[in-house]
Formats: structure tokens, C-alpha cells, sequence
């Protein structure tokens, strides 16, 4: 049976106050959890209905809340019919995911294969030259100061010139200069 009753003291902190019913009697306790989840906090003077239950202890409480002041709110109601797309979303859609998809595919592979740069320098003509950059670094790999100034002015990675004068190998080939 619902009865109805004004909210008569609340404890917002807690969580929890007291009902007076309408046609008279004792205050009954309620807890918020007896309130519609959706809405405002509980206002002292609203008016509201709901059943009684007894506790374990024996104690009335307030049960299953209706708020006669705030309506519920209404549900929405969705339409079962599809919604129409543009012509221009259903072309322009794949094609932004297929670029995406592209980019990924080539970023990935760009990173698990890298290709070996081949530097500016091995691409000059060397046909005017006996000597060409065959990986070679140092100078105890060369043989006459020449091919040496030759691997530190042509070739990537050489470690041929220890203070940077632009002169290589000045302890073993290049000692004259």
C-alpha cells in the first residue's frame, strides 16, 4: 500500500532522513537509496509516496520512492528506422580508412625492413679516381696516405682523422703534410 508524506528532516552528509506521512503517525526513515537514482537531492518539503517495509531490527523505513514534485524523466524513444547517410560520408569514409590503413602498412614496413641509405658521397663518379669507398675505415686498412685522403673525403664512417684538421692518418701515412 503507498502512502504519501513529506520529507520532513534530511541529512545530506549521511544520507538518510525522515518522512511524515500525510495522514498523520510516527516519521518514517528513509535512506537515499530508497530515492529514483535519477533526479535532484532530496529537498526538505517535497512531497513523495512510497511503501513501508520492516527492517530486520523490527523498524519501519521508507521503500521505493516516487517524487510527486519532480516528474520522472521521460524516456527517450528511439526509431527502429535506419538514418539515411549522404552519398558524400559513404565515399569519403572508406577512402579516409583505406589512406589510413596505407600509411600504417608503409610506416610498419619502413620500420621492420629499413633500406640501407646510400650516402651522397658513394655516388660520385670515382672513374677519375684508382681508388672507391669500400667500407673501409681506418687508416690501418689503407696503404699510401692518398687512398686515405681519398676514403676521408668520399667516404661515410672513416675514422681517419683524429683531430678534425682534415688531414688523415698523420701518425702512419700523411706525416709529411
Amino acid at each position: 500500500m503507498r502512502i504519501e508524506g513529506i520529507l520532513s528532516k534530511w541529512n545530506n552528509d549521511r544520507g538518510f532522513g525522515f518522512i511524515a506521512p500525510m495522514q498523520g503517525g510516527q516519521e518514517i526513515f528513509v535512506h537515499i537509496s530508497a530515492f529514483p537514482k535519477q533526479g535532484k537531492c532530496p529537498q526538505i518539503g517535497e512531497k513523495l509516496t512510497f511503501e513501508i517495509e520492516i527492517t530486520g531490527e523490527g523498524k519501519k523505513r521508507a521503500r521505493s520512492l516516487v517524487r510527486i514534485d519532480f516528474p520522472e524523466p521521460k524516456m527517450l524513444k528511439f526509431s527502429r528506422q535506419p538514418k539515411k547517410r549522404s552519398s558524400l560520408g559513404c565515399v569519403v569514409l572508406p577512402i579516409f580508412i583505406l589512406g589510413l590503413i596505407a600509411t600504417g602498412y608503409v610506416k610498419y614496413f619502413q620500420r621492420v625492413n629499413p633500406q640501407i641509405a646510400i650516402a651522397p658521397q658513394e655516388l660520385v663518379s670515382t672513374t677519375t679516381s684508382p681508388f672507391r669507398c669500400d667500407g673501409r675505415t681506418h687508416c690501418s686498412q689503407m696503404t699510401s696516405c692518398a687512398e686515405a685522403t681519398f676514403f676521408l673525403k668520399n667516404c661515410p664512417n672513416t675514422q681517419m682523422d683524429g683531430n678534425n684538421d682534415g688531414v688523415p692518418c698523420e701518425r702512419q701515412w700523411c706525416t709529411n703534410l
